[in-house]
Parts: C-alpha cells; structure tokens; sequence
C-alpha cells in the first residue's frame, strides 16, 4: 500500500510527438499543482490511449479493452492507478482494484499500460512524489531527448493514429 500523502493526482495534459526521436510522449500534469511529467511511451500504448481519449471504439476490442472486460467481469472495480518509481529512465506503475471484501490487488504494470486501462476503467492516476522528484533531477544527457516544452502542445491531439 502506498502512503497517499506522497501522491499527486494527475491527468493526460497531452499526447505530443517528440521530434528528435519521432516517439510519443504522454504528459501527464498535475490536477491540483502545477506538476508536469512527460513519459516517452510506445506507438502502441500512444494509440491505444488516443483511441480512448478520442472515444473512437475499433471494431473489435484492442488489448486494454480485452483486459477491462476482464476486471469487469471477475468483480473487480478500478480503485487507482499509481506511477510507483524512476529507475535508469524507466519508470514503473502498479494498477489497483478492489475484489468484492474491498481488499486492494495490485498489478504490476508499464505505466502506458496502466494509463490506457485507467482510461478505460475511468479511475484516477497518480505518481509518486519521489518519482516527480527523480524526474525533475534526472540529467538530460541521460534521459531521453525531450523536446524544449513537452507540455506546449497541450490542447492539441496530434493524429497517432494510424
């Protein structure tokens, strides 16, 4: 269990393109604060996540559309997903949900995956605040390229889909 006092609720600020490395970024920004966190994801998470946000439904479930039905379907209800640690550029997330006694499961997860099925589940995303921390500090020599404002963009869904 995650101690909630070192959470920040975010939400997707943007899903933009990073033009030194052609790979999407997902931004995610602070609901109460002015916290930004860009994280370079997949093609394939990117477009399942903008199918979402852009409620475009495929003609037959996608991944993350299969793996909801799941949790629907075992009783599980979507209690959060968290954006749990930074480790050599590659940060980690766990989803949590509730079986039917209110005892919490946590999953493991890639934090686009947890980000696409959040979307779904329509439940809220948070990241540590260590991970903001080690984000913030982390050198740009040793991170990915990151464009000169990941947030600029922010009302703009660049088309990512194929």
């Amino acid at each position: 269990m995650t101690d909630d006092n070192s959470l920040i609720e975010v939400k997707i600020g943007a899903l933009i393109m990073d033009p030194n490395t052609n790979t999407p970024i997902v931004v995610l920004k602070g609901v109460e604060s002015e916290t930004v966190l860009p994280i370079w994801v997949g093609a394939f998470e990117a477009n399942a996540i903008a199918l979402e946000i852009e409620k475009i439904v495929p003609q037959r479930p996608m991944t993350h559309d299969l793996l909801r039905n799941v949790i629907i379907e075992c009783g599980l209800v979507a209690s959060r997903v968290i954006v749990t640690d930074l480790q050599e550029n590659t940060f980690y997330a766990v989803v949590e949900l509730r079986d039917n006694e209110g005892e919490i499961v946590s999953m493991d997860a890639r934090p686009s995956d947890a980000i696409a099925l959040a979307l779904r589940l329509d439940c809220p995303i948070f990241v540590k605040q260590s991970v903001i921390d080690l984000s913030a500090s982390s050198s740009p020599l040793d991170a990915e390229p990151e464009s000169s404002d990941p947030a600029s963009g922010a009302e703009e869904w660049p088309d990512l889909i194929g």
